[in-house]
């Protein structure tokens, strides 16, 4: 079995595939302080809980955009999963071509994505990640990453509010009922909602004009298929697209 990681600032996605099948996944918080033995032991619980023995993992791929966490992620794989782990970077071959200017500064979730985007839809693309941050990445019909758009994430704006507002309460990301909120609570969930679909389909709308293509849009991340509802220009969700696309960089490395 191959046990793929995906570590985001907010969360960490884990991934256990039975050759090309996604057989089990969990959902942790990510935290920059856990030590590799901490780390070692959450995994045991949790495939234990799932009776699954870590025995039965050949391979290690992990994709993170957290440096501080690096060293414990491998030095758990080595002390727990006995395994050498394969880690994402700008050498890693994933069978696109990486136009950024700068190719070690695009995050290796953005890259994963775009390759497993690709891989699936051979065309131009938009991929949208609703993550710690929400992002936009183009690949173009050659299957060329050539870029994107940086946004804050939903959850980050709704804490700001939160935090920098001293009336306003934290609320539950949901779609309201109407635009207009007659009460405070449902004003900021119009806010949230409505203002992130609008952002979406703006964006989406520019970088088409920009490119002059007729890319499919995917989107992906927590809360893609929320947004996704309402979106006039998102196509497709892809939920586990992180975790197939380590899937398939796994096997074009092997």
């Amino acid at each position: 079995m191959l046990f793929a990681i995906d570590v985001g600032n907010t969360n960490t996605v884990l991934g256990l595939f039975d050759d090309q099948r996604l057989v089990q996944q969990w959902r942790i918080e990510t935290k920059k302080e856990r030590t590799a033995d901490e780390l070692g032991v959450l995994l045991k619980e949790l495939f234990a809980h799932s009776k699954i023995d870590l025995k039965a993992i050949e391979g290690i791929i992990i994709s993170n955009v957290v440096p501080p966490m690096q060293h414990a992620l491998e030095s758990m794989a080595r002390r727990y999963l006995h395994q050498e782990p394969m880690n994402v970077g700008p050498k890693t071959k994933i069978k696109i071509k990486n136009r950024y200017h700068h190719p070690s500064e695009v995050g290796a979730d953005r890259i994963v994505n775009a390759a497993a985007a690709y891989h699936k839809y051979p065309r131009a693309l938009i991929v949208v990640d609703f993550g710690t941050a929400t992002t936009f990445d183009y690949i173009s019909p050659k299957g060329e990453y050539l870029g994107g758009a940086i946004a804050p994430g939903i959850m980050i704006s709704n804490e700001a509010l939160f935090t920098h507002a001293s009336k306003l309460p934290r609320v539950e990301i949901a779609k309201p009922a109407k635009v207009i909120g007659r009460r405070t609570i449902e004003s900021i969930q119009s806010g949230i909602f409505y203002g992130y679909v609008s952002m979406v389909d703006g964006l989406v709308e520019k970088i088409k004009k920009e490119v002059k293509t007729k890319p499919k849009v995917i989107a992906t991340g927590g809360l893609a298929g929320l947004i996704a509802k309402d979106s006039k220009t998102i196509e497709s969700v892809a939920p586990h697209l992180t975790l197939e696309g380590l899937r398939l960089i796994w096997d074009w490395n092997q």
